[in-house]
């Protein structure tokens, strides 16, 4: 096996002293082992990508709308949250109205309201504003960039105008996390005195950080849901990218929850007596593919060779079950699928052959070089994933380079798209991918206008007829036509081979046997709220 054994007992000896136990406190402790390598931000637009939000985003704040994460036998769906109901103007479908919820109070006491609203996206957006925060506006870009206005009607409605038609902005202004402007006045305008003191209006409080190492959450018993008052006392989150630190810090009893365990470690927590959720959920493994000057996959039969040389089932059994073959984009059970006529399959005969009429044979191969990570929110099991893809590629004539970053140094290279100095010779970035909205999904990757920083396009794809379809589906409110849309949209992009997908994560959880209360929703995001110790 690629994967490492577990880490000595020597490791789980230094984990005992490091990290504080149930049993040490009157108070009921869950503690959580992150594929985190350090505490995502915690003025309120969370870094980290997916897993940064999951533990910090969507549980120190909310946003106008939040994620109903309460089902695990269907797709998350959007709820209203801060804001009780929204609606856009059929005019002119740019103006969005948010009716927001009466009584909500900061974790520092003072009141939410529509002047809170606009105070937080002038520190997203507005450059000359004394809250103006980089740090956050850059992890907030994609999901404003489309405001043009806003403004406070009344103390409890707030108008944001769009620049543009667009159907999707629901989801976007879902990841924005409203602060305190009363505790970022208190701790005298200073953003990082915030981070170790923030203030949202989530169900959780920050009680406690270590960059790093950890951050400590508390229950906040005044949440505005009474249905969502955290079940436990405390939740401490631990930052652990080495994977097998993670199962054994679980199966020395020093955490009670651990995110992404090894394939080869599931029948060893299994006998121990841990519990395995999975669940299938809006996740891609890909390579997002450069299309910059010289990249040698602008070749269609290169792009289309190197989706035929991986053996998806093989590297399914090869993480235990814990994923399922990519056919593209999404699963193809999703409504977006549409009938691609290209069928992503493994096929190495076919691949040497698209390679040999490119000029390339395992002979004489074709040097490319992916930028990937250690760890990170759903990069699964990163580095033995890519050995395994770099031996398929390696069959049919390629020549892989793979440059290893730490996690959010690759989310800095995938922000900052193929075209950029520090991505020279740089031929696809394997970043895990979402696509619980349209937006991220397609619209956003496949679309010509769409390059960093404007959407999620890092490679620079162009087609007339995926930008054609994405306009379209951008400024379609109806679901049902702009599902259609979109089923177009994806067999497009799928018979252009516009990036080599993989596999979809099923989002592997190994929980000790006192946990419970956890719905694992069919999301990216979870909800820890109903999550308790027995």
């Amino acid at each position: 096996m690629l994967l490492k054994k577990l880490a000595a007992p020597l490791m789980a000896a230094a984990l005992a002293l490091a990290l504080p136990t149930a049993g040490a406190r009157a108070e009921s402790v869950l503690r959580v082992a992150t594929t985190l390598s350090d505490v995502p931000l915690t003025t309120g637009q969370a870094s980290q990508g997916g897993e940064g939000m999951r533990f910090i985003g969507f549980t120190l704040y909310d946003g106008l709308i939040n994620w109903d994460l309460s089902r695990s036998d269907v797709a998350a769906k959007l709820r209203p949250a801060l804001a009780e109901s929204w609606s856009v103007d059929d005019a002119t479908h740019t103006k969005w109205t948010f009716k927001l919820r009466p009584d909500v109070k900061f974790h520092d006491g003072s009141t939410f309201t529509a002047d809170a609203v606009v105070w937080n996206l002038d520190k997203l957006l507005k450059r000359d504003a004394p809250q103006f925060d980089q740090a956050q506006a850059t992890q907030a870009s994609q999901y404003v960039l489309n405001i043009a206005s806003y403004r406070v009607i009344d103390p409890m409605t707030v108008e944001i105008t769009t620049k543009s038609a667009d159907a999707v902005f629901p989801y976007l202004i879902a990841d924005v996390g409203i602060s305190s402007p009363a505790r970022y006045k208190e701790v005298g305008g200073d953003w990082n005195k915030f981070a170790m003191t923030p203030s949202g209006t989530g169900p959780w409080k920050l009680d406690k950080l270590v960059p790093r190492e950890r951050a400590e959450l508390v229950r906040n018993p005044n949440y505005w849901d009474p249905k969502r008052v955290p079940k436990a006392d405390r939740m401490v989150l631990l930052m652990m990218p080495d994977p097998n630190t993670r199962v054994a810090a679980l199966l020395s009893k020093q955490v009670d929850w651990i995110e992404a365990p090894p394939p080869d470690t599931l029948p060893r927590l299994k006998e121990a007596g841990m519990q395995i959720v999975t669940n299938i959920y809006p996740h891609n493994w890909p390579y997002q593919l450069s299309y910059s000057e010289g990249s040698p996959f602008r070749d269609i039969r290169i792009r289309k060779a190197a989706n035929l040389a991986i053996d998806r089932k093989g590297l399914v059994e090869f993480l235990g079950g814990t994923a399922i073959p990519s056919e593209g984009m999404v699963d193809p059970k999703h409504p977006w699928f549409g009938q691609p006529t290209f069928k992503i399959r493994y096929d190495p005969d076919e691949a040497r052959k698209l390679m040999k009429e490119a000029g390339y044979s395992p002979e004489h191969p074709l040097h490319v070089k992916f930028a990937i990570s250690t760890s990170g929110s759903g990069q699964m099991q990163p580095l033995p994933m890519n050995e395994y893809v770099q031996e398929n590629l390696k069959a049919v004539g390629f020549d892989v380079e793979l440059e290893v970053l730490e996690w959010e140094a690759l989310r800095a290279r995938r922000r900052a798209g193929s075209a950029a100095p520090e991505n020279k010779g740089v031929s696809g970035i394997n970043n895990s991918f979402g696509y619980w909205d349209p937006d991220i999904g397609l619209i956003g990757t496949a679309w010509s206008k769409m390059k960093p920083p404007s959407g999620y396009n890092w490679g620079g794809f162009s087609d007339k007829e995926a930008d054609e379809l994405a306009a379209r589906a951008k400024v379609e409110f109806d679901p049902a036509k702009q599902d259609a849309i979109l089923a177009k949209l994806h067999a497009r992009i799928v018979d252009q081979a516009m990036w080599i997908w993989v596999v979809h994560d099923l989002n592997p959880r190994a929980m000790a046997p006192n946990v419970k209360g956890f719905v694992q929703a069919q999301s990216w995001f979870q909800d820890l709220t109903p999550v308790y110790l027995q």
